[in-house]
Parts: structure tokens; C-alpha cells; sequence
């Protein structure tokens, strides 16, 4: 305790990742010898194509071993400027996109160089566990918008007009959804924006790195809308458009006066990212999509699969998620009910039981600001979710 109390209060006001915490809980049972099935993590269990592998084998026999430029390298920046015009008709020049170490980073530096303290930042729920931490961290004040599986886990227009205030400085929005698969169609962020025009003061960080991973067709940004581009922010990168989870590349398109704020923070925290990613990066963006879109397809074919055994589930309700990876159930029914004299109090309950007794790692929806919830990855094979199925359902009849 006397150790926690030397901590500075920016820290101790956030709470861990519980993503992150279930994964590694996860990869320790694995690690003792426990056949452990992973749906916690929002990660493609595909590899990377080989010729951004190529790419960055290249880059390493070119010497491209040296610090990279802050906002990243120009070849890269020009690459990811084609990309939003070539498949979202923005037009973003290189100055107005900077490189980041990951689309989170992104998020970070836009939140830490548009909110001071005191400063509201409107969050949908359910939403990305990080986004309510890092508006935390900037200083800012959390303003939640529940949703839920009526609305297909959508926030309306007044919902957010409702929560507009003075003090509103920025709204987070992520379509493709995580931990929802929720995907708002043009006319939904039409209807947004003839809110967010009346009030000019408030930015929009739009998270947009599921775009590929979209069951509707086309992807559509809040940056499509003219009178809103000033103020919106771009979020993207590869990790899961091209299986790069671990390459760490995320970048933003803003106007220039954010980037270049977010440039000089990034100089002092990280400098520019890895070298041999981004070069990897460029290989990936200006390769046409024909491997991510077998990645779509097979992640379609297990959005079907486990929508169908999940439904079949007794008291397990949910909605069909339209993009990105996870099912978001309620899992209320469950509460309450025990085994062995362990009584299910809440969905955290519920996801350790399932891991006790399943070996099935979830994470829990309170997580996501939706208590009673839990988000399921499909990010597995088709084999992998038909046995963590078999074992869920075997479980949850241990209850009672």
C-alpha cells in the first residue's frame, strides 16, 4: 500500500487492461500445462503475407537499421495518403498523417494533444476498453452513452446531442466496433454529423481499424462529411487489415495543427516507429487486398459459426455483429446461479468460471462499461470455436 501511495495520481487514477489481463491469465494456465482455448484477445491467427515479410527482410539487408524520422518515412506516409483516397475518397496530403507505434498510440497522442484537464470526452458504450483510460490519462472527463442489443449497440444522434455540453471537447467514435462488431451505415453517420455541425468546438476521434473486417460492403468514416473534416480525427493501420499485430504500426489523418502537436509529443515519448515495420507498412498498403480479403471471408464463415452456437444457448442473448471480430452476449441469466457452491455475481464470475471450468478464456463486458456482458474473439479456426462451444455448453449445464 505504502509503495501504490509513491505512485503519481495520473497512474493510479487508470485501471490495468482487463484484455490484456485475461490474455496473460490465459497464456500462465497454458504455460502450466492446461489446454486453454484464447477468445479474449482481438487478434488474426493469421500470419502476415509473405510479401510484407519480403518487404522487411528487404529493408533489413538495405540497412534501414537507423532512427526513423518522428512522423514516419515519407514513402510510408505517401502510401497510406493514396490508401485513404483510394479506398475512402479522403483526400489527406503527407502532412496531414503522422506514424505511430500502433493505432492505440494514435488514439493516446490525439487525446493527449486535444483535451486538458477538465475537458469531456464522450464515449459510446459499450466501448474499447483503453479509450476511457487514456481520456483519463489527457486529463479529460469521461462521458458515457450506453447502448445496447436493441439499437445493434449504436448510439442515436440525440443520445449523443443529449450529452453535449460546454465542456465537450471530444467524441469517440469506432465503426467497425470493438467488443461489438457494430458497423454504423452511411445514413447513421450522416445523421451524426448534422449534430456534430452545430457544435464546432467538438473534434471526433474516429477509430477505423477494423475497416476491413466489414460483413456490409463498403466502410464509411465520419471524415466522408465536408463540414466536419477540420475536426475529425483518422485512426487506422495494419495490424489487422494484414495480420500485423505485432508489427506495431498505426497512423492518423488530421488536420496539420494536430499532427504536428502530436508529432512534437511523440518526439519526446517515442520518436519515430520501427523501421523495418514501416517499410514492411509500405509493401502491405500498396499490395492489392486480395489476402485480406480471404481473411474477411473466413472471418464472415466464423461470425456465422458462432452466432449459430451461441444462439443455441440457452439464456445467452446477442445480437449479429456486422464487422470486426467478437460476439457481445448477455449473459444475465447466468447471474446467480452457482456450482459447487460458487455463486456467478457478475459477468467478471462468469468469465472465471468459464475458464475454470470450460478452459475457455472471455473477457468480461464490465470491461467495456456493459456490466452482464462478455466479449467472445472469433479470431480462431473454425475447428478451435466448434470445441470451445462444445465445452461452454458443457459447463454452463453444471449450473443451477
Amino acid at each position: 500500500m505504502i509503495a501504490m501511495e509513491k505512485l503519481s495520481g495520473r497512474i493510479r487514477k487508470i485501471s490495468g487492461s482487463q484484455t490484456m489481463a485475461m490474455n496473460q491469465k490465459s497464456r500462465d494456465l497454458q504455460s502450466q500445462g492446461k489446454d486453454i482455448i484464447n477468445l479474449s484477445v482481438g487478434e488474426p491467427d493469421f500470419h502476415t503475407p509473405p510479401h510484407v515479410k519480403d518487404a522487411a527482410k528487404k529493408a533489413i539487408d538495405d540497412n534501414f537499421s537507423f532512427y526513423s524520422p518522428v512522423g514516419g518515412y515519407s514513402d510510408l506516409k505517401e502510401a497510406i495518403s493514396q490508401k485513404l483516397l483510394r479506398e475512402n475518397n479522403l483526400h489527406y496530403s503527407t502532412e496531414n498523417i503522422i506514424v505511430s507505434n500502433g493505432a492505440k498510440h494514435s488514439i493516446a497522442n490525439a487525446l493527449m494533444v486535444l483535451v486538458d484537464e477538465g475537458d469531456e470526452v464522450i464515449v459510446p458504450a459499450p466501448y474499447w476498453v483503453s479509450y476511457v483510460e487514456l481520456a483519463k490519462l489527457a486529463g479529460g472527463t469521461n462521458v458515457i452513452i450506453q447502448s445496447g442489443i436493441g439499437s445493434g449497440f449504436k448510439v442515436t444522434p440525440e443520445q449523443i446531442e443529449e450529452a453535449i455540453t460546454p465542456k465537450t471537447k471530444v467524441l469517440l467514435l469506432c465503426s467497425p466496433g470493438n467488443p461489438t462488431g457494430s458497423v454504423y451505415t452511411k445514413d447513421e453517420l450522416s445523421d451524426i454529423a448534422q449534430v456534430l455541425t452545430r457544435y464546432p468546438n467538438v473534434f471526433i476521434i474516429s477509430d477505423e481499424i477494423y475497416e476491413h473486417i466489414n460483413y456490409l460492403g463498403q466502410h464509411n468514416s465520419i471524415a466522408d462529411f465536408d463540414e466536419l473534416r477540420d475536426r475529425v480525427v483518422v485512426v487506422n493501420g495494419v495490424s489487422k487489415a494484414y495480420a500485423m499485430t505485432g508489427w506495431r504500426i498505426g497512423y492518423m489523418a488530421a488536420s496539420t495543427w494536430i499532427v504536428k502537436a502530436c508529432s512534437k509529443l511523440q518526439g519526446h515519448f517515442t520518436s519515430g516507429p520501427s523501421s523495418i515495420a514501416q517499410k514492411a507498412s509500405v509493401a502491405a498498403l500498396n499490395g492489392d487486398n486480395s489476402y485480406t480479403e480471404k481473411m474477411r471471408e473466413a472471418f464472415l464463415r466464423r461470425r456465422n459459426l458462432v452466432i449459430e452456437r451461441a444462439g443455441n444457448i440457452p439464456g445467452m442473448v446477442l445480437s449479429k455483429p456486422d464487422g470486426a471480430f467478437y460476439i457481445f452476449p448477455d449473459i444475465s441469466s447466468y447471474v446467480g446461479l452457482a456450482h459447487e457452491g460458487k455463486v456467478i455475481k457478475d459477468d467478471t464470475d462468469f468469465c472465471l468460471f468459464l475458464l475454470e471450468q470450460a478452459h475457455v478464456a472471455a473477457v468480461p463486458g464490465e470491461a467495456f462499461g456493459a456490466p452482464n456482458h462478455i466479449r467472445i474473439s472469433y479470431a480462431t479456426s473454425d475447428s478451435k470455436l466448434d470445441e470451445a462451444f462444445d465445452r461452454i455448453e458443457k459447463a454452463l449445464k453444471k449450473l443451477s
